[in-house]
C-alpha cells in the first residue's frame, strides 16, 4: 500500500460545508488542489484531486482550457475517464442514470455519449486526507446496474515536481473497460502558444499513421521525435495517436526558450494512445492508459511530472 500515515480526514458531510484549496508548497513549487466539491463540478472531468493551478518558482505552468476560464471547463491537470464512454451508458435508458468514473451517476439523455455535454450529476461520496507534502482522495460510487469501484488518488509534492498515484478497484459484478489520461493544460508564464515552444516525445512521430489531423494554419509544424509552432495558432489543432498503432513509453517534455522552464510527464505504463489538442493560449499533450479491471480486480499506476529550469 502506498498511503502513508494521516494527519488528518474530510468526510462528504465535512467537504460540503469546507469549500477551499489545498496547497502543496516547497521552495520551488506551489500546487493548488481543489477539493471535490469546490470550483469545478461538472460532469467531464474527475473530480478527485484536481489540480487547477501548478507555479514553478512563481510562474505560472498551466492555464484554462478556455480562455475566460468558464467554470464548467478544464484547467490546469485535470484528468479524466472514459472520453468515448462513461461507464455503463449503454446498459441504461434514457432517463436513467450512468456511471462517470470519480464524478459520480450522470443522467442519460440520448442514445450516445458525448463527453462535452453537460450532464445532471449524483454526486459520488468523497473523503480527502491531507498531509503536509501530499493528499488523498477516496471515491467511492454506488452501486448501479451491476457496476461499482472505489478510486483513490495520491498527489504528492516532490522537489522538482510531483505524483499522481491511482488505485482502481473494481466492486462490482460487471466487468470495467476504460481508459484514463490528463488533459494537460499547459502555458508556460502564459504565454501563447508559438515558437519559442518545443514539444519532444521519446518515439518516432509518422504522420501517415496519425488517426487524425487538424491543423487548418499549418502552424503546427511535425519533426521525427518533436513538435514545433512555425506561430501563434488563431485556430484549434489536433492530433490523435501519435504513436500511431504501436505501444509506446509514456513520456514528453514541454520547453519553452523563452522562459528557459522544461515540465515532463512520465507514467509508469505503456501507452498505445497519445494525442495532442491545443489553441493559441494552450497545449495539451494527453498519454492514455486502458484499464480492464474484473470483479474484484485491481489496477495501480501513477504519473510523474517534473519542471526545471533550463538555465
Amino acid at each position: 500500500m502506498w498511503f502513508s500515515a494521516k494527519v488528518g480526514t474530510i468526510t462528504s458531510n465535512q467537504l460540503s460545508k469546507l469549500l477551499m484549496a489545498h496547497l502543496l508548497k516547497n521552495e520551488n513549487l506551489e500546487i493548488k488542489i481543489d477539493l471535490p466539491l469546490e470550483n469545478y463540478n461538472s460532469s467531464r472531468f474527475d473530480w478527485t484531486g484536481k489540480i487547477s493551478q501548478v507555479k514553478f518558482k512563481n510562474i505560472p505552468i498551466s492555464t484554462y482550457e478556455k480562455l475566460n476560464g468558464w467554470q464548467g471547463s478544464g484547467e490546469g491537470f485535470f484528468n479524466e475517464f472514459g472520453i468515448d464512454t462513461a461507464l455503463g451508458f449503454d446498459a441504461v435508458e434514457k432517463g436513467e442514470w450512468f456511471h462517470k468514473i470519480g464524478v459520480g451517476l450522470l443522467k442519460k439523455e440520448s442514445a450516445n455519449y458525448d463527453f462535452s455535454k453537460t450532464y445532471e450529476v449524483r454526486p459520488a461520496q468523497f473523503n480527502v486526507t491531507l498531509w503536509s507534502d501530499q493528499i488523498c482522495i477516496d471515491c467511492v460510487s454506488e452501486d448501479n446496474k451491476g457496476y461499482s469501484y472505489v478510486l483513490k488518488k495520491e498527489i504528492t509534492l516532490t522537489d522538482s515536481g510531483f505524483c499522481i498515484k491511482y488505485y482502481l478497484e473494481n466492486t462490482g459484478e460487471k466487468e470495467i473497460n476504460t481508459d484514463e489520461y490528463v488533459h494537460n493544460f499547459l502555458a508556460i508564464n502564459q504565454e501563447s502558444i508559438g515558437e519559442n515552444y518545443q514539444l519532444n516525445f521519446p518515439f518516432q512521430l509518422h504522420q501517415k499513421l496519425f488517426g487524425e489531423t487538424v491543423n487548418p494554419e499549418k502552424k503546427v509544424e511535425i519533426g521525427t521525435d518533436q513538435i514545433q509552432f512555425i506561430d501563434t495558432p488563431k485556430k484549434t489543432f489536433f492530433f490523435s495517436h501519435l504513436n500511431g498503432e504501436s505501444s509506446v513509453d509514456s513520456q514528453w517534455q514541454l520547453t519553452n526558450r523563452k522562459n528557459n522552464i522544461a515540465i515532463n510527464e512520465c507514467g509508469d505504463f505503456q501507452t498505445s494512445k497519445v494525442n495532442l489538442w491545443g489553441d493559441k493560449h494552450v497545449v495539451s499533450p494527453e498519454l492514455f492508459i486502458h484499464i480492464s479491471l474484473k470483479p474484484g480486480e485491481i489496477k495501480e499506476w501513477s504519473r510523474t511530472y517534473t519542471i526545471e529550469s533550463l538555465d
